[in-house]
């Protein structure tokens, strides 16, 4: 079994590392949300503006103003395009953020358990020899009451 001081340390490490995994992983997260949300600003500001456009549509527009609607709404569908890709990248990020920090928890468990069994063992040995000197104990009382 390893050493116990050595196996602490492994803890500590282990628990400092998935710490540190989980505040990355909150911060993949954050930025995601971010991400999302200015993904679903894009899309609504794209779905007002043409509204707006069928509404003026209605009452007659020139074709320079239908040509300007179709330059801007094709400069929105490129920034959206644009978001979407980095939606993307950040979900990504929180895929691999994710996976990091369960990996991290694997390990610490890991130890956890390891230090658990050796806890386990110790105790155990250390009845053994309780009994042991018990029995020795209980002989030697009978033997004297002889």
């Amino acid at each position: 079994m390893a050493n116990p001081s050595a196996l602490v340390t492994l803890i500590e490490l282990a628990v400092k590392d998935s710490d540190d995994a989980a505040r990355r992983l909150g911060e993949a997260l954050r930025a995601a949300e971010e991400t999302e949300k200015k993904l679903e600003m894009l899309l609504g500001y794209r779905d007002e503006y043409a509204s707006r456009f069928q509404s003026n549509q209605a009452n007659g527009i020139s074709a320079m103003e239908y040509r300007n609607f179709q330059l801007f709404i094709d400069k929105l569908d490129t920034a959206i395009s644009g978001q979407q890709t980095i939606v993307d990248n950040a979900r990504h990020r929180v895929d691999g953020e994710r996976k990091s920090w369960q990996e991290c928890e694997r390990k610490r468990m890991s130890y956890d358990t390891l230090a658990s069994r050796a806890e386990t063992a110790r105790q155990h040995k250390e009845n053994k020899r309780d009994q042991k000197q018990m029995d020795e104990y209980a002989a030697r009382s009978a033997m004297y009451k002889r």
